[in-house]
C-alpha cells in the first residue's frame, strides 16, 4: 500500500490530497526537461559553429575532396600540313574509359559485363583493379570510338566513366612515315617531326572544376581554372605529290633489284626545302605497333655511308677552286691503276688519257686521286668541310648523324686520295643532297629545312664561275658516253654523278654495293636536286652500279616533278628533235600500210586492152 502511494505521488496521483508536494514535483520535472532540451540546444549550436565557422575550410576540403575534381579539358594536336595545304597529320576526337576502382569493387557482380563489353578478361580486369584498389583512377581502355565507348557507358556501372581525348591519324600511312613519326598513347611526339616540334603542335590542356556524384558523373561545372590553349599547325615544305613520286618508284626499285633498304631525298635548290623524302623499308604510323623496331629509322639522315663517286664533283671543284687544275688539264690514268700505298686505286677500264671533265664523265678514280694530290691536306679539309661533310646540316630532324670526315691529324699517307673518290669518310643521303644543291645554287649553300618559308639565309660556300664549270662537267655523266644514261630526261639538261662504294666489312670491303646518284635539273637554272641510294641489291637481277640501280628512279621522279611544277624545258633542240622522229616515224608508218592496203584493193588478173576480161 505504501508502494502504491509512492507511485501515485510521483505521477500526480493524489494530488488533491498532497497539493503542495505535487507542484514541486512538476517544476522539478520541467526543469529536468527544459535543461536537456537546453543542452541540446546548446550542443547543436555549439556544432554549428564549429562547422560554420570554426573548422569550416577543414570541413570544406573534406567535402571537396570527395565530389569536387579538376578535370583536363582535352585540347587538338595542331594538323601538320603539306606546302600546299594538303593534310598530313590530324587529331580526331575519341573516348577513354576509366573507372574509380573504390566504388567498382564494391559491385563485384557488374565485372563480368564489364569484362566483357570491354573485350577483355574478367580476372585481368579484377587484378587491374585489386592492385590499384587504394587509387580513384585507372584507365580501363584508352583511345576508343565513340560509340564503343557509349555503349560500355550504357551499362551503367557505378564507378564507370568516359573522358575526351584525341588521336593522330595519318592520312598518308607509310608514304611520309619517317619524316612526320608518330606520337605515343597520351598523344606526344615520339620520333619524326612529331617529336621535333612536339611543343609546338602540343598546345596546353585546360582546366576546369567540376562536382562529381559517386558515380563520378559530372552534375556540375563549378569554374574554369585555365583556358585550353589548342596546339599550333605546321606547314611543311614536303610536296605530297613529289613525295609519292619518290615513294613509288624507291619502292619498284628496292623491289626489282632485290636491295635491302634505300634512300630518296629532294631539295629546293634554291631554298634548301625538303620536298620529298622517303625510305624503304618503312611502316605505317597508324599501326606502329604492328611494324619492326628497324623499319622507323630514318635512314636519309640517321645511317651514315661512304658516298663513293659522288665525291668527285667536289674534289674536282677543290681543285678548280685552289686553281692547281683546269676544265682543259689532261690526265693520264694509264694503265687504269696508280699506287696508293700498299694498295692500288683502280678504274674499272684504263681510260687512258683524261680531261678534267673526262674525270667525271667516265667516273675515274685514278684521275680523282691524281687532282686530290695537288691539293694540300689543308685545302681539301677546309674545302670539304665547307660542303658540309662532316658536321650535322642542322637541319633540326631528330637523331640525324653528323657524319664522318677525320681532320687531317688523324690522316694516313693515303687517306686524302681514297676520299677523293668517296672512301675513308661517311655522310649521310641528305648530306649528299645539300652539298649538290649548294652546286646547283651557284655555290651557295642552304641549311636543308622541312619547315615551308622558314627564314633560311645562305652562305657561299663557292665561287658561282666554278660552280657553273662542274655543272657542265656533270652534264656529260647523263650524255651518250656517260655513267648515268638512264638519268637522262627529255626536252631537259641533267647533271649528275653515279656512285657504286663497296661496303665496309671486318678488315675491309666486301662484294655488297650502295648503288648512287645524285643528280641536278634543269642544268641552265637547276630547280631540283635529287639523291637515290641503293643499299646492298642483288647483282644477278639488275647489277649493282649506280647508274643502273638508281638512276632510272631519279629519272622517273624528276620526270614527274618537272611536270608537277610547271618548269619549263632547257634543251628544246633534243625535244624538237625526238618529235621530229616520231612524226616521221608515223607518217612512214602510214604510208607503210596505205600502201598495203592499195595492192589489197587491184584485182588478181589484169583487164586485157580491147577485149572482153
Amino acid at each position: 500500500m505504501k508502494q502504491i502511494d509512492k507511485r501515485q505521488r510521483w505521477f500526480g496521483w493524489g494530488a488533491r490530497r498532497e497539493r503542495g508536494g505535487g507542484q514541486f514535483e512538476l517544476r522539478k520535472r520541467l526543469l529536468l526537461v527544459c535543461g536537456f532540451l537546453g543542452l541540446a540546444s546548446t550542443g547543436l549550436l555549439a556544432r554549428a559553429l564549429d562547422l560554420q565557422v570554426i573548422n569550416h575550410a577543414f570541413y570544406q576540403r573534406q567535402g571537396d575532396a570527395r565530389s569536387l575534381r579538376d578535370l583536363p579539358i582535352a585540347i587538338s594536336r595542331g594538323m601538320i600540313t603539306d606546302r600546299n595545304g594538303e593534310p598530313l597529320a590530324i587529331s580526331s576526337p575519341v573516348e577513354s574509359i576509366w573507372a574509380n576502382p573504390k566504388e567498382l569493387l564494391k559491385v563485384p557482380a557488374r565485372l563480368p559485363a564489364l569484362a566483357e563489353v570491354l573485350g577483355m578478361a574478367q580476372d585481368e580486369l579484377a587484378q587491374r583493379l585489386s592492385t590499384r584498389a587504394d587509387k580513384e583512377f585507372v584507365y580501363l581502355k584508352r583511345r576508343i570510338n565513340p560509340d564503343e565507348a557509349a555503349r560500355i557507358l550504357a551499362l551503367e556501372i557505378p564507378g564507370v566513366a568516359a573522358q575526351r581525348e584525341y588521336r593522330r591519324f595519318y592520312p598518308q600511312g607509310e608514304m611520309l612515315a619517317h619524316v612526320l613519326g608518330f606520337t605515343s598513347i597520351d598523344d606526344r611526339g615520339q620520333e619524326g617531326l612529331e617529336l621535333a616540334f612536339d611543343d609546338w603542335l602540343s598546345g596546353i590542356p585546360g582546366i576546369k572544376r567540376v562536382i562529381r556524384d559517386n558515380k563520378g558523373r559530372i552534375v556540375e561545372n563549378v569554374d574554369l581554372v585555365r583556358a585550353a590553349q589548342p596546339g599550333h599547325d605546321l606547314a611543311l615544305s614536303i610536296d605530297r605529290r613529289i613525295q609519292y613520286l619518290a615513294h613509288r618508284e624507291l619502292r619498284s626499285a628496292i623491289v626489282e633489284t632485290g636491295a635491302s633498304s634505300g634512300s630518296a631525298v629532294v631539295l629546293d635548290v634554291a631554298s634548301g626545302e625538303v620536298l620529298a623524302m622517303t625510305n624503304f623499308p618503312t611502316f605505317n604510323p597508324n599501326a606502329v605497333g604492328s611494324s619492326p623496331r628497324d623499319a622507323h629509322r630514318n635512314r636519309a639522315v640517321t645511317d651514315l655511308l661512304e658516298p663513293g663517286s659522288t665525291m668527285k664533283p667536289l674534289t674536282v671543284a677543290a681543285g678548280l677552286e685552289a686553281g692547281v687544275i683546269t676544265p682543259q688539264t689532261l690526265f693520264n690514268t694509264s694503265p687504269g691503276w696508280i699506287p696508293n700505298g700498299k694498295y692500288r686505286t683502280t678504274d674499272t677500264h684504263n681510260y687512258g688519257v683524261l680531261d678534267t671533265t673526262g674525270i667525271i664523265r667516265k667516273s675515274s678514280n685514278v684521275g680523282a686521286s691524281l687532282v686530290a694530290r695537288r691539293l694540300s691536306d689543308r685545302q681539301f679539309n677546309d674545302f670539304m668541310r665547307r660542303f658540309g661533310y662532316g658536321s650535322s646540316t642542322h637541319s633540326g630532324f631528330p637523331g640525324e648523324a653528323a657524319g664522318l670526315f677525320p681532320p687531317p691529324d688523324r690522316w694516313s699517307g693515303t687517306s686524302k686520295q681514297t676520299m677523293s673518290y668517296g672512301y675513308g669518310l661517311s655522310v649521310t643521303p641528305l648530306q649528299i643532297a645539300t652539298a649538290y644543291a649548294a652546286l646547283g645554287n651557284g655555290g651557295l649553300l642552304h641549311q636543308p629545312s622541312f619547315v615551308k618559308g622558314q627564314h633560311n639565309p645562305p652562305k657561299r660556300v663557292l665561287d658561282r664561275k666554278i660552280a657553273q664549270e662542274v655543272l657542265q662537267m656533270m652534264q656529260t655523266v647523263t650524255e651518250p658516253g656517260g655513267t648515268a644514261t638512264q638519268a637522262a630526261i627529255l626536252g631537259y639538261h641533267v647533271a649528275g654523278k653515279t656512285g657504286t662504294s663497296r661496303k665496309a666489312s671486318a678488315g675491309g670491303y666486301s662484294r655488297r654495293y650502295i648503288g648512287y646518284f645524285a643528280g641536278l635539273v634543269p642544268v641552265d637554272h637547276p630547280r631540283f636536286a635529287m639523291v637515290v641510294a641503293v643499299n646492298d641489291p642483288d647483282p644477278s637481277r639488275k647489277g649493282y652500279y649506280g647508274g643502273v640501280v638508281s638512276a632510272p628512279v631519279f629519272r622517273s621522279v624528276m620526270e614527274g616533278a618537272l611536270r608537277l611544277m610547271d618548269v619549263a624545258p632547257d634543251n628544246l633542240d633534243a625535244w624538237v628533235a625526238v618529235q621530229q622522229a616520231a612524226e616521221a616515224k608515223r607518217l612512214k608508218a602510214e604510208g607503210q600500210a596505205g600502201a598495203r592496203l592499195a595492192s589489197a584493193a587491184v584485182p588478181a588478173t589484169a583487164p586485157v586492152h580491147g577485149g572482153v576480161q
